[in-house]
């Protein structure tokens, strides 16, 4: 038991439900938010089932009440509101009026971050999230923006394809460009776990694959 209680959005995601299953197995009581919890199966002694939206301010603020670190892998969903600077801005705020440091979150490899150095493949598949996706990219990136201007202990972690596998592979990370084609969500899940504690990659947007 690490006596830790960690805040997760997003835990019924691709990437949300290995991450989920890997903190419980670790140890860490988790606060999960649930949007449609009567549809939400997994029960367990350290996991609590807080019901909302991470659009919603006083939902953020009673998810992380208790909570020592604060993990998402929240995406934008089709056809719904742009949800990430909103949602960043309410993690921001909570995080501050419950001390709360570490904060681990997920986004894609199209984001930009000073010092990227990416290959012309990844240039020209960011261009392309730009270019059919622009307002969904845009808000992203001023979620990162936000994050990056406050005084948390932030990590954005940038994925390429997420592939659904409890194989273990060798995991990249690079600081500059994309190293690999898709990433395993067993190995991302234990990377982002890694991370609630590690402080190398702390203010960071590292790249991450599997082999």
């Amino acid at each position: 038991m690490t006596h830790q209680t960690v805040a997760l959005i997003g835990a019924t995601g691709k990437a949300g439900k290995y991450i989920l299953q890997h903190l419980l197995t670790s140890g860490y009581k988790v606060n999960a938010l649930i949007r449609k919890p009567k549809e939400f199966l997994i029960s367990h002694p350290l996991l609590e089932v807080i019901q909302g939206d991470a659009k919603d301010a006083d939902t953020i603020d009673m998810l992380l009440q208790n909570c020592t670190a604060v993990i998402s892998t929240l995406g934008q969903k089709p056809g719904e509101p742009l949800c990430s600077a909103l949602a960043t801005r309410h993690i921001i705020s909570g995080m501050e009026k419950h001390h709360i440091e570490r904060y681990v979150f997920l986004s894609g490899l199209n984001l930009d971050v000073p010092g990227d150095r990416k290959s012309e493949t990844n240039q020209a598949k960011s261009l392309w999230m730009r270019q059919h996706y622009p307002e969904a990219v845009a808000n992203k990136q001023d979620a990162y923006e936000l994050v990056a201007k406050s005084n948390i202990d932030y990590t954005m972690i940038r994925l390429p394809l997420i592939e659904q596998t409890d194989e273990r592979r060798k995991l990249i990370v690079d600081l500059h460009d994309c190293p690999g084609e898709d990433i395993s969500t067993t190995d991302l899940a234990e990377f982002i776990v890694q991370q609630i504690n590690n402080k190398e990659y702390v203010r960071k947007a590292p790249f991450v694959a599997s082999l």
